[in-house]
Order: C-alpha cells, then sequence, then structure tokens
C-alpha cells in the first residue's frame, strides 16, 4: 500500500529543484491500492482467510495505515524509512526482502501510484519473488487454488487462469471501496502493527531535475456557427495536424 499526495493537492517544486515541496499536502491511501484492499478483503469474507497490509515510508504513514485496517485488513507492516525512494527497483526488493519465505496465497497492488505514475513495484516484486503476475485487472475469480483475471485492453478484454501463489495489479473497475464506519475507525486502534526499520536496497535511478509543464497556449475563436466549420477543419489540418 502506497501513501500518496491527494490527487487535489496542488503541487509546488521544492528549493532544491529535484523533489515535491509537501510540507502541506495531504496525504491518503493510493486509490489504487484502495481497490487492491477492497478486493482482498473480499476475497477474505467470502474463502476466509487474513489480510495484511505492507507499506514502506516515514513515521506518518501510520495515519494511511489506520485506515487500512478500519478497511478490513487484518494486521500491518510499516517498512519504516524516512524517504520512500524514486526508484521502483528498490522498492521493489525492500517490499521482496520482507515478503520472501511468507506464505500466501495472492499478493495485490494497485496498478501504479498516482503521484510518480511508475506502474512497475507489483511486477518488479512478483519477479523478484518467483510468482506469476496479472496486471490491470478489472474482475478476478479465485477458487480450487486458482485465479482468473479479466483485463481490458484496447477493442475487447482478455481472460488470464494461473495457479496460485500469484500477483495481481489492480484497475480502478475491480472494486468500489467501501467507506469505514466510526466504529471500523476504533476498532482499528487495536489492531496489531509491525513496524520495522529497514535500510533500503541501493538506487539505480536518480532524479536531476523537476518542472512545471509548459503553460497552456491561449485558444482561438475561428468564427461561429456553420460557417466556422471548414476554417477550423483546415486549422486542425494544417497547424494542429491532428486529422
Amino acid at each position: 500500500m502506497r501513501r500518496v499526495p491527494d490527487t487535489a493537492t496542488r503541487i509546488r517544486i521544492a528549493s532544491d529543484g529535484k523533489s515535491i515541496d509537501t510540507s502541506d499536502a495531504e496525504f491518503v491511501i493510493n486509490p489504487y491500492e484502495e481497490y487492491a484492499l477492497e478486493q482482498a478483503v473480499q476475497l477474505k469474507e467470502k474463502h476466509g482467510g487474513e489480510v495484511t497490509v505492507v507499506t514502506l515510508g516515514p513515521e506518518k504513514t501510520t495515519q494511511v495505515i489506520m485506515k487500512a485496517l478500519a478497511l478490513g485488513a487484518d494486521k500491518a507492516i510499516h517498512l519504516k524509512s524516512d524517504k520512500v525512494p524514486d526508484d521502483p527497483g528498490s522498492i521493489a526488493k525492500a517490499l521482496a526482502n520482507e515478503l520472501k519465505g511468507v506464505e500466501l496465497d495472492i499478493l495485490f497492488f494497485g496498478k501504479k501510484g498516482v503521484d510518480d505514475d511508475n506502474q512497475q513495484v507489483g511486477q518488479m516484486v512478483a519477479e523478484l519473488l518467483e510468482i506469476p503476475c496479472i496486471t490491470q485487472v478489472v474482475k478476478l475469480d479465485v477458487s480450487d487454488g486458482k485465479g482468473v483475471a479479466h483485463r481490458e485492453v484496447e477493442g475487447g478484454s482478455i481472460t488470464v487462469e494461473t495457479t496460485l501463489p500469484a500477483a495481481f495489479t489492480a484497475e480502478k473497475d475491480l472494486t468500489v471501496p467501501r467507506y469505514a464506519s466510526l466504529r471500523e475507525l476504533v476498532a482499528a486502534r487495536k489492531k496489531p502493527i509491525m513496524v520495522k526499520d529497514i535500510q533500503l536496497p541501493p538506487s539505480s535511478l536518480e532524479i536531476v531535475s523537476v518542472q512545471y509543464p509548459p503553460p497552456h497556449p491561449p485558444g482561438r475563436i475561428v468564427g461561429k456557427g456553420v460557417d466556422a466549420v471548414p476554417v477550423l477543419v483546415k486549422l486542425l489540418h494544417e497547424e494542429a495536424k491532428v486529422i
């Protein structure tokens, strides 16, 4: 589970020119991990078992861990690190090191973090653990030690079957996350959180600069009504080159 700035947060570049200033940011559970968590809880309710949330981040990550526990997770493992690496490979190695030797049936990830859009960690962890991985899942059926996953692709869908244990990365259409009640928020305080100080694996990626996107050029009004259509088509063809 990844802790990310709320998507409504106004992003500011830090003074070093290489990172984002998060001092005023509101942090939430990565939305794609909310879909994954809800699917995990639904499978637990149907088949039994236990849901454990694993997350990497600073002390303040406890806030989103408590939210995950209120949403149905049974316990959490907090890999405590003052800094979350920019390198998805480093994150994947840290998670895989924690999960090696752990007996599990299904490993869920969101398809990507909404902060960096890397869309790599789930696949990397699965590769390091030597288990199958199916990405961008919109529907999942589990029975008899197998998982049947449905993925949407351009113009259709793909159905993939795999044996368990396996990893799946969640697309937004997989489930509809539930809301935590006040009672569940209170009960979450009694659920176990294992905190581990970790040494992050070396990073192979370095961010050298962060820049704001260029401002959008001003719009143009080419006319009104049907008389403007030929002019618009000509501009789209000759200037914008989109048709």
